[in-house]
């Protein structure tokens, strides 16, 4: 990997973690977005994960009381029965599919009726969630946007959707690393060193965030978390079906 390339790659770390920081969200999509820009579908789907399941794990260590196992459970089958079918088929999505799905993710729970939503209470859900939840990962590279709103619809305080999300999302992308960087071949490897400077750089940006997030008036929060996600959405929705068209 160029310099240039690596240097890309953790300044981006470093600036999508500090916004995953800052607002709770909206950094995994542009972190994936701009990975699928510089590096093929599957390196990029696995340097994603390294960095995911990292932030994941710190997030699920601190409030490890509050997990609610069998919720993860359930979720991990899902994923799961999923891993099993794309093993079979190997399926690995081209730059504009994954694109435009990514940019639509963050639209399918506003379009769903509150009382149609799944709740992370009771496991059949969560089971159910969880494939569908692993398919957009190994499809997008996230899933971060549905599960939001699939957590805030039960009825879990903060810190158990903090601490079971988590896990799910540990679980989840490290069968997309499985996925990605072990049993599809054709993008090569990624070095270890590549690994941990990510890693590095996803820390800074979350410990920075801190203390602009402390100082941010919560009607502000609130106004410019959502314009972001719905403006970076709109535009991978746009990017991925120009790249449909002309390619």
């Amino acid at each position: 990997m160029s310099v240039l390339t690596l240097t890309i790659i953790c300044v981006t770390m470093v600036g999508t973690s500090f916004l995953s920081g800052l607002f709770g969200m909206a950094g995994g999509l542009v972190l994936i977005g701009v990975l699928l820009f510089i590096l093929p579908v599957p390196a990029a789907m696995a340097l994603h994960a390294i960095t995911q399941i990292a932030s994941n794990i710190w997030r699920a260590a601190l409030w490890w009381r509050y997990i609610r196992w069998p919720a993860v459970a359930a979720y991990a089958a899902g994923c799961l029965v999923v891993l099993l079918i794309w093993t079979f088929y190997q399926y690995v999505p081209s730059v504009a599919l994954a694109l435009l799905l990514l940019g639509i993710v963050p639209f399918i729970g506003k379009l769903i009726p509150d009382r149609y939503l799944p709740t992370p209470e009771r496991l059949s859900h969560c089971g159910v969630f969880g494939f569908i939840a692993m398919a957009l990962m190994l499809l997008t590279g996230v899933a971060g946007p549905i599960l939001d709103q699939f957590f805030l619809n039960g009825k879990l305080d903060r810190r158990e959707i903090v601490a079971t999300k988590g896990a799910c999302q540990v679980f989840g992308h490290s069968v997309k690393l499985a996925y990605f960087g072990a049993l599809i071949d054709q993008a090569g490897t990624i070095e270890p060193y590549v690994a941990v400077l990510a890693i590095i750089a996803s820390f800074a940006g979350t410990t920075w965030s801190k203390k602009f997030l402390e100082a941010m008036e919560e009607a502000l929060y609130r106004r410019w978390a959502g314009r972001i996600v719905t403006g970076i959405a709109a535009y991978y929705v746009l990017y991925g079906s120009y790249l449909a068209i002309t390619t």
